[in-house]
């Protein structure tokens, strides 16, 4: 596979999924610069979390758009609830294909809170 910007240093191949949930472009009544592709912006995204790096030291030349640019987006998608609707369809279609190793699931109380008002005590074994 070629070396563009979106796929570069980074396992952002395209998919149909993410594209149906993220948001429209906004309206520029003024006119005003192109707007960077979603997925040029998912890439520069991936690409800061990944590396570690402060959003201002992400590199024009790899195509992302600048740092503060990939960041809007990722306040954007996050207000909008884009992240989690993408992680529940991705689980989906991982659970679908069973791609997902239960065995290694983990569960306690701090993610799943205890009913109230049981009376005795479940027995464990």
């Amino acid at each position: 596979m070629g070396s563009t910007p979106s796929n570069r240093n980074t396992n952002v191949r395209p998919c149909s999924m993410a594209k149906e949930l993220l948001l429209p472009e906004p309206p520029k009544p003024n006119g005003g610069r192109p707007r960077v592709p979603d997925r040029a912006a998912l890439a520069g995204i991936i690409y800061v979390l990944k590396s570690d790096i402060p959003w201002g030291m992400l590199p024009k030349e790899l195509g992302f758009g600048s740092g503060v640019t990939c960041w809007r987006r990722l306040r954007d998608w996050q207000k909008a609830g884009v992240w989690h609707r993408l992680h529940r369809v991705l689980l989906d279609e991982l659970g679908k294909a069973g791609l997902i190793d239960w065995s290694r699931a983990s569960l306690d109380s701090a993610t799943v809170p205890a009913k109230r008002g049981v009376q005795k005590p479940v027995p464990t074994l």
